[in-house]
């Protein structure tokens, strides 16, 4: 009679967990189909099969992820026709501007008109990145970066790389080597140098960009990724910009489920820090 009860007992207990596993198995699958949206709004959509429920759930999140595409192809769209209507009044302004007799107002009209039209070619090719979704494949972040390094070195700048010759994954080159060259140029423009460190952990990648500035205001330091968004005391019309580059590199880093935040280094200077999962590719 007790084996009889003790094998009822483990019975019930092997169809008790069946029964849980198979009920918060879609659990499951929409909580990885929400991770896959947040980091990329054109994933594939959901494939829903099980209980009817199950299906119209499915569905229903297939339908919001098709709104949300729908909602930033339109922004973009109308960010970029917005900004190319613009370009002919403000050639007319620049043209009138000429005319001015005053030497002092003519300078300081035309540049005004010039930042705009810097604003509007960064607003435009914001717009075409957005409108380009480019396919990951397999790549050395190592190279990728030893590559940036050099190219900034051989333009003149003081640039160091540290880190191992090899880090295999898989991601958006073009993509990722825009967001980490601007990383690059940024430590260049205004912290004189720029220490490029790269470290393999054990579930990710860590890249550091470090520079020799004077770092920036705590409240600024997450701020600045917003569009747009430009500090007065660093980022004036000497040394160009317009506010959209960190706007775009953390665009770039979600993209590939990762993370970009910019601290400041107890020694002086400005650290921007880069976390990439080590399976890059399932984030495209």
């Amino acid at each position: 009679m007790f084996f009889i009860l003790v094998a009822s007992t483990v019975v019930v207990l092997a169809a008790s967990v069946w029964a849980v596993r198979r009920a918060t198995k879609p659990l499951g699958m929409f909580g990885e189909a929400a991770e896959r949206l947040g980091r990329d709004v054109n994933a594939p959509p959901l494939v829903g099969s099980g209980p009817l429920e199950v299906e119209r759930a499915a569905h229903a999140f297939n339908r919001m992820q098709e709104q949300v595409q729908r909602m930033i192809r339109d922004r973009t769209q109308m960010l970029g026709a917005i900004s190319h209507d613009l370009r002919t009044p403000l050639t007319r302004l620049r043209l009138r501007a000429e005319l001015i007799e005053d030497e002092e107002q003519q300078r300081k009209t035309i540049a005004d008109l010039e930042e705009m039209q810097a604003m509007i070619a960064a607003a435009l090719g914001f717009a075409r990145d957005e409108a380009v979704v480019e396919q990951a494949a397999p790549l050395d972040l190592a190279a990728l970066l030893q590559t940036i390094c050099d190219e900034a070195a051989d333009a003149g700048a003081d640039v160091i790389y540290d880190g191992p010759e090899h880090a295999r994954c898989i991601g958006r080159p073009t993509t990722l080597k825009r967001a980490l060259a601007d990383l690059v140029e940024n430590a260049v423009r205004y912290g004189d140098r720029a220490r490029v460190t790269l470290a393999i952990e054990p579930t990710r990648l860590r890249i550091s960009v470090d520079d020799d500035g004077p770092g920036m205001p705590a409240a600024e330091l997450e701020r600045v990724f917003q569009p747009f968004y430009r500090l007065e005391s660093s980022r004036s019309r000497a040394t160009g910009g317009v506010g959209l580059g960190l706007a775009l590199v953390r665009a770039a880093i979600d993209a590939h489920g990762g993370q970009v935040e910019l601290t400041n280094r107890p020694g002086g200077g400005l650290r921007a820090m880069v976390l990439l999962p080590l399976s890059i590719g399932a984030a495209s």
